[in-house]
C-alpha cells in the first residue's frame, strides 16, 4: 500500500476526496510510515491521500519545516503531473503529532500554504534544555537553543499564522501535551475556527499499533494483561482516529 515518492511515504486510496501532509514527533518521524502505521492507514481508507514526511530532528526547526515543504510540495506536484489527484478539486489537510504540530504552525507562518485546516495533536514547545537532556551539561559552555525558539514560536503564530481552521487534541494522561495555551491563541486569532478535544490516552497513543498477542492452549494472567492492554491501546487510538474523521469530513458515520 505505501509508496516511496521524493522521500515522502505516500497512500494513495482508490477514492480520493482530500490530502492530508502528515509530520510525526521528533524521533518516531523518521520512519512515519512504520510508527504511525495503524493510524495512518484507517484515515487513508476512508478516502485521504496521504503524504507522510519523514525528518530528522535538529536544533534548526525553521530549516526543518522549509524542507519537509518542499519536500510535500514536490510530491503533490508529481501527484498531480500523473493525474493520480487534481490539487484544484481536493482539500489539503495537515496532521501534525508532538514536534510534528510546531512544524505544521511553522509552515502555516512562513510559506503561502493551501489549507483547508490543521490537526495539531499533543503539542509541545519545549526549551533545548528540557526537550534534550544533554543540552544541559553543555549550558555553561555554550548556549543552545532551538531556531525558533519556544517563545519566537508563539510570537509568529500569533502574528503570522494563516490556516484558520484548526483541531487541537489534547490526551488525559500526557504530561508533555502543552495544548491549552495554544488553543486561546487560536480562538483569539481565529474565533470560531479553533475546537479543542481531549481524549482518553497518552502522548504516544498516535503511534499505537496493533499488538498481535497469540493466546497459548493454557490462558494465564500474561495472556490476560496483554489481553487487556491490546484493548486499551485499541480503543484509545480508535477514538482518534474517529475525531480526526469527523473534523475531516463531519458528515461522516461510524
Amino acid at each position: 500500500m505505501w509508496q516511496e515518492i521524493n522521500g515522502n511515504w505516500v497512500l494513495i486510496p482508490r477514492r480520493r476526496i482530500g490530502v492530508i501532509h502528515f509530520l510525526g514527533g521528533a524521533f518516531v518521524g523518521t520512519a512515519p510510515h512504520l510508527t504511525y502505521r495503524l493510524l495512518l492507514e484507517n484515515v487513508s481508507l476512508q478516502g485521504y491521500v496521504v503524504i507522510a514526511t519523514p525528518f530528522i530532528n535538529t536544533f534548526d526547526h525553521i530549516e526543518i519545516a522549509r524542507s519537509v515543504y518542499n519536500s510535500f510540495e514536490t510530491t503533490l506536484e508529481q501527484l498531480q503531473t500523473t493525474g493520480t489527484i487534481s490539487r484544484s478539486s481536493l482539500p489539503i489537510y495537515g496532521i501534525g503529532h508532538s514536534m510534528g504540530c510546531k512544524l505544521h504552525l511553522l509552515i502555516g507562518s512562513l510559506y503561502p500554504v493551501e489549507r483547508a485546516g490543521n490537526i495539531l495533536i499533543s503539542f509541545n514547545n519545549f526549551a533545548a534544555r528540557d526537550a534534550v537532556p544533554l543540552v544541559e551539561q553543555f549550558s555553561g559552555a555554550v548556549s543552545l537553543e532551538f531556531s525558533p525558539s519556544p517563545q519566537d514560536t508563539i510570537k509568529m503564530v500569533d502574528r503570522k499564522y494563516q490556516v484558520r481552521r484548526n483541531l487541537l487534541i489534547r490526551f488525559t494522561n500526557d504530561n508533555l501535551d502543552q495544548s491549552l495555551a495554544l488553543t486561546e491563541l487560536l480562538q483569539k486569532r481565529f474565533p470560531g475556527m479553533a475546537v479543542a478535544q481531549t481524549l482518553k490516552g497518552s502522548h504516544l497513543t498516535p503511534i499505537g499499533q496493533d499488538l498481535n498477542w497469540q493466546v497459548r492452549d493454557i490462558f494465564t494472567p500474561l495472556d490476560a494483561i496483554a489481553q487487556w492492554m491490546k484493548q486499551e491501546v485499541q480503543r484509545d487510538l480508535n477514538q482518534l482516529q474517529k475525531e480526526i474523521i469527523r473534523w475531516l469530513n463531519p458528515v461522516a458515520s461510524f
